[in-house]
């Protein structure tokens, strides 16, 4: 581990923390008038997907872990275990649901994803900003019921169930924001 001064934190730092690894999700410098400078961190446990806010003061030291991302591919899920796989060594690495959080259910096996690696251990997924999934299960809208914003729930093939406009149908590819499990758009 690498001692780093918290005029070095940058966004996605990962960094240790009373003993569990965190990463910088926010950061602000603060110099009052009166007073020494003192940098206000948002961090985020990546065990727990806990979000709190620490104060440092300007210039401390804190132990920047050695965290790199790595493109594996999904194969499959036991016992809330996923299991992905290098697709260039063929090594396998699992991960525990509670370090994919709410991002597992969107998880299609054969897909290459981004998980944040540290000492050959799984610490998190990099959450795409869309991701196409095939609609499995949806009712047809019925006739004339055509009000402006109306929308129905759909079942993915993945299992998640979202809402959506009235005129997706079973088959249809949709564009799905994983971190709001918003509806964005039909996919061509």
């Amino acid at each position: 581990m690498v001692k780093i001064s918290t005029s070095d934190f940058q966004k996605g730092t990962f960094i240790e923390f009373r003993n569990a690894i965190h990463q910088i999700v926010d950061f602000t410098h603060v110099n009052p008038g009166k007073g020494s400078a003192f940098i206000r961190t948002k961090l985020k446990n990546i065990s727990s997907g806990n979000t709190l806010e620490f104060t440092y003061k300007s210039g401390e030291s804190v132990e920047m872990l050695n965290v790199h991302t790595k493109e594996l591919q999904y194969l499959y899920k036991n016992d809330g275990i996923y299991t992905f796989m290098d697709p260039v060594s063929f090594d396998q690495l699992s991960s525990e649901d509670k370090i994919l959080g709410t991002f597992a259910g969107y998880l299609k096996e054969g897909d290459i994803y981004q998980l944040y690696v540290h000492d050959n251990l799984a610490i998190g997924i990099k959450i795409p900003k869309k991701i196409k999934l095939t609609v499995s299960e949806a009712e047809e809208g019925a006739k004339g019921n055509t009000v402006s914003g109306a929308k129905k729930t759909v079942l993915l093939e993945t299992g998640i169930r979202i809402s959506v406009p009235l005129f997706i149908k079973k088959g249809d590819i949709v564009v799905i924001n994983p971190e709001t499990n918003e509806y964005l758009e039909r996919s061509k």
